[in-house]
């Protein structure tokens, strides 16, 4: 067995068995070390209907928070090199940045020497980013280092799915109130609402990544959002696996104020939903069609005349999205939609 195999074999392990965020972190550093020595990795998983927008979730070990949260700053106002645009030109999507290039002063600061950046992508689209660092007193990472870590792909794009669909299809709590969080031009926190401090009191507790990610997430869609032509709002979809329920951040600007930005966070709505459960979940787009209509009620004649289609077929696909869920039935797969 060579080393990229075993390292796909304890990787899958660890998210099979439920390992917490920070024990997948450290899962992801450790598989990928004999494959490509590193100092520091972060995995970001997004998926191909959310396109280059704002990344779901992520794992981090090894970097120190003010890095972390730094580079997502420049990568997020487009200062760092290594934009996806950028990256998906190439043969291979991959990129490196060293202390010397474009990335200097970030990297001198925080005593990193080089950064390779690979996005994950397969025939469906791109499912994330994955990230790894180089102290100064290092190696620079080489073609070679690229080519090991680009075999990887299918391996990591597999721990993703496997991380989102293994989160509680069904919430086993109260949807919580809908709460703002603004925004100033500096992308730091003004204020926000009762429920929003609520909910980053529950991430300090543990329940998901660790608090400042989320913090420098809700930075990076002001940062966005500056960079979008004017009346555009951003979403980010938070997966169940994280939250406990698949959760929505929206952000845009507020009429009439000096450039602040407003950020609602509540549970996701099946419409905004559907699109990235239907890609984790594997859904065709007839598939999404009817999960779409059962979440408007009615029996299965009904929805099938919505729909034009016989009540025969309607079935055969209700049972497809059935076991590509892991549902029981229809009650089940609409509480999993109408959160």
């Amino acid at each position: 067995m060579t080393s990229a195999d075993r390292a796909a074999n304890d990787l899958l392990a660890a998210v099979r068995h439920g390992a917490s965020t920070g024990d997948l972190a450290e899962a992801v550093s450790r598989a990928l070390a004999p494959v490509v020595p590193h100092d520091a990795v972060y995995l970001v998983g997004t998926c191909p209907t959310a396109g280059f927008g704002p990344e779901s979730f992520s794992f981090w070990h090894g970097a120190e928070v003010t890095f972390g949260h730094d580079l997502l700053h420049d990568y997020n106002s487009g200062v760092h090199p290594l934009q996806p645009e950028e990256l998906l030109r190439r043969v291979l999507p991959a990129g490196v940045t060293t202390a010397e290039g474009a990335a200097r002063d970030l990297f001198r600061t925080h005593g990193v020497g080089c950064e390779m950046r690979l996005l994950l992508r397969d025939a469906r689209g791109v499912w994330g980013t994955l990230g790894l660092l180089r102290a100064q007193d290092g190696k620079a990472f080489d073609d070679a280092d690229v080519e090991h870590a680009h075999r990887l792909t299918p391996t990591l794009i597999r721990f993703l799915h496997d991380y989102v669909v293994r989160g509680p299809l069904v919430p086993t709590q109260p949807a919580p109130p809908p709460g703002v969080v603004i925004l100033g031009p500096d992308h730091a926190i003004r204020s926000a609402s009762p429920q929003a401090r609520g909910m980053l009191d529950w991430l300090r507790g543990g329940h998901s990544s660790p608090e400042w990610v989320f913090l420098a997430f809700l930075s990076g869609l002001s940062m966005r959002l500056r960079r979008q032509p004017p009346g555009t709002s951003l979403t980010m979809l938070g997966p169940a696996a994280n939250f406990g329920r698949w959760m929505m951040c929206q952000a845009q600007f507020l009429d009439g104020s000096a450039g602040e930005v407003a950020a609602i966070i509540q549970p996701a709505s099946a419409p905004q939903l559907l699109p990235q459960f239907g890609d984790w979940y594997g859904l065709t787009a007839r598939e999404r069609q009817i999960a779409a209509a059962l979440c408007g009620g009615g029996t299965l004649k009904q929805l099938a005349r919505r729909l034009d289609l016989s009540v025969h077929t309607v079935n055969d696909h209700l049972k497809s999205v059935y076991r590509k869920t892991g549902v029981t039935g229809r009650d089940e797969l609409a509480a999993a939609l109408i959160t």
